[in-house]
């Protein structure tokens, strides 16, 4: 994922209710469960299989670094599903989100302005419409340069057009050199 999808995650993660599990032995224990089986998760993590079942054993308690990282976003990436479809419903439904981001935007006008890429930071409440298009665009499993088109036109409407108030000849923002970007729901 880019730094868009990420931020994504990072905000639903945000509506977790119960923490994931710290163990290595845990998490191994709990993506057994899931995938239904030592193989497939010997084969997503590329380990063996007996490795995989010595973990669920507590004969292993420590990963090597690599192998942790890889466990920790797995598990991650599977914890708790419906907390996670909720929120992600809500936030496209009535809520939401709120974007926190530090970029240069450009910008194509009308004819006598400037439109020189300057850097922002912005920090902007996003209407459920363009929640909704960014969730759908992230499970559907589009490009991080598609979520960063999507993103720069909720933040035209939203912030260089105020919901259609000034600006009206902008044709088109461009949302580039991303230094920052948080979503929060």
């Amino acid at each position: 994922m880019g730094i868009i999808g990420d931020g994504l995650e990072r905000a639903v993660q945000q509506a977790f209710t119960r923490p994931i599990p710290k163990s290595a032995g845990a998490q191994m224990r709990y993506l057994v469960k899931q995938l239904k089986g030592t193989k497939p998760v010997a084969q997503m993590l590329r380990i063996s299989q007996r490795t995989v079942e010595r973990y669920v054993k507590d004969q292993i308690r420590r990963p090597r670094p690599d192998l942790a990282r890889r466990l920790q976003d797995a598990v991650r990436a599977r914890w708790q599903p419906r907390i996670r479809e909720r929120a992600r419903r809500q936030a496209a439904t009535r809520t939401g989100l709120v974007a926190d981001t530090r970029a240069r935007f450009g910008f194509t006008a009308a004819p006598d302005t400037t439109d020189d890429a300057r850097l922002r930071h912005l920090t902007l409440a996003l209407p459920p419409q363009h929640a909704a298009r960014l969730f759908d665009a992230q499970q559907a499993g589009a490009s991080d340069a598609r979520l960063q088109e999507i993103a720069a036109e909720a933040l035209k409407e939203v912030y260089f057009q105020d919901g259609g108030r000034r600006a009206g000849s902008l044709v088109e923002v461009r949302f580039t050199d991303i230094e920052h970007l948080e979503f929060d729901l």
